[in-house]
């Protein structure tokens, strides 16, 4: 009997009852609800695109009141000039400069007999080149220390800041190009020891 027993049990075990398929509905249902449960996250979503669609190609927020630049005023002295002071290198250059034909006057004398190089110049007026003012300033200005190198640097960057305070709208223009910043290359120490800041004696040896 215990072997018949056993037989039944291996029976009802390969061959198991019909209903089974009622237990698959139950199973359906908490995946419906899963379902409804994840419905809501959808919106969500679509907040978080809005959001990143409100942000710009350069990370900026367009939400939310935007900040204008504030245009500087102009500064003039009693006659009329803007005045600044220009630095590259060890040469230093104080400019003035007011609306005129063009003329550009370095320590007294006319630029092309100041500066003879044409490179010279040609760093003199870049600013008004960047800015489209060709020919539409006189400047004046004395500038001392340094080479001519250093001296044109000095007077471009006394011409760049005298511009921007003349006309206070160009400030980006000239600013975008570099022009305002004082270049902060010198010349390197001596160093004890050594020819130069990096010169090494001639070695000998014996």
């Amino acid at each position: 009997m215990a072997d018949k027993k056993s037989l039944s049990d291996l029976g009802e075990l390969t061959n198991p009852k019909p209903e089974v398929p009622a237990e698959p509905a139950a199973a359906e249902a908490p995946a419906t609800e899963t379902v409804a449960e994840a419905a809501p996250s959808a919106p969500r979503r679509e907040g978080r695109r809005d959001r990143d669609e409100a942000v710009t190609d350069h990370g900026v927020s367009t939400q939310g009141p935007q900040i204008q630049a504030v245009l500087r005023e102009q500064q003039l002295d009693k006659q009329g000039r803007a005045y600044a002071t220009g630095r590259r290198k060890d040469a230093v250059a104080r400019v003035w400069l007011k609306p005129g034909s063009g003329k550009i006057v370095v320590n007294g004398r006319d630029q092309e007999v100041y500066f003879a190089r044409p490179t010279l110049r040609l760093i003199i007026n870049q600013v008004f080149d960047v800015t489209e003012r060709r020919d539409q300033y006189d400047v004046v200005a004395t500038v001392k220390g340094g080479g001519l190198s250093g001296q044109a640097g000095a007077v471009r960057h006394g011409i760049s800041q005298a511009l921007t305070r003349y006309e206070p709208a160009l400030r980006t223009t000239v600013k975008r190009e570099g022009f305002l910043t004082r270049d902060p290359r010198v010349v390197e120490r001596k160093k004890y020891g050594k020819a130069k800041a990096r010169r090494s004696f001639q070695f000998s040896k014996r």
